[in-house]
């Protein structure tokens, strides 16, 4: 928690945190689809989820993961979207809050800089830290776990234990992973029960 800043306050100053990310416009004429910050944070989050970027759905819903990628990653965690949009409970804080557009070769285009650069020392410095901090994707990975990480997404999940039981790190739940997650059956096998595990912990 920051210095100087009590347990009163701290709610306020998130909330004005938040408000003043969601009116951002830093990188309108970058966005085919224009700003739309979506996140989710509270001072009393146990358990930050740290991903990539809105894709278009949650562009045009406003929550996260509000696509196939989001019913994964509950499924993934063991809980249900009452839990998983309580901001008391869960935070959700990604490298990019806007929808970036989509890449020339398909796929979603990687998350604007200018997110991470403008915002997330602010964020986690106004934020406890977490009990249980998840960071999916390759662009989480490097923020998050910097020198760290291994030299590939799958060497960095795959040593997921060195991390445990305050990070973990995780693939990305698209659909477009599928086979990752084919190739990568450990995954499944060893690093999702004791993720389930460690959700139901906290959030019991």
């Amino acid at each position: 928690m920051g210095m100087g800043m009590t347990d009163v306050d701290q709610p306020d100053k998130i909330a004005s945190l938040l408000s003043e990310i969601r009116n951002c416009r830093l990188c309108e004429d970058d966005l085919t689809c224009g700003p739309r910050p979506v996140l989710q944070l509270s001072a009393q989050a146990h358990i930050f989820i740290c991903a990539q970027a809105p894709g278009i759905r949650v562009h045009e819903s406003g929550l996260p993961f509000t696509d196939p990628s989001g019913d994964r990653l509950r499924e993934w965690l063991g809980i249900d979207k009452e839990i998983f949009y309580d901001p008391q409970k869960v935070a959700i804080i990604p490298m990019g809050f806007c929808y970036p557009g989509t890449a020339a070769k398909g796929g979603d285009l990687p998350p604007r800089p200018e997110c991470a650069a403008t915002w997330h020392d602010e964020i986690f410095g106004k934020l406890a830290t977490p009990t249980l901090k998840l960071v999916i994707g390759q662009y989480a990975h490097n923020y998050h776990l910097g020198s760290r990480r291994a030299k590939t997404l799958t060497q960095t999940v795959s040593q997921w234990r060195s991390y445990a039981p305050d990070i973990i790190p995780l693939p990305h739940p698209s659909p477009r992973n599928n086979i990752w997650l084919k190739k990568n059956p450990w995954f499944e096998r060893d690093v999702l029960p004791y993720l389930r595990r460690r959700v139901a912990e906290i959030l019991p």
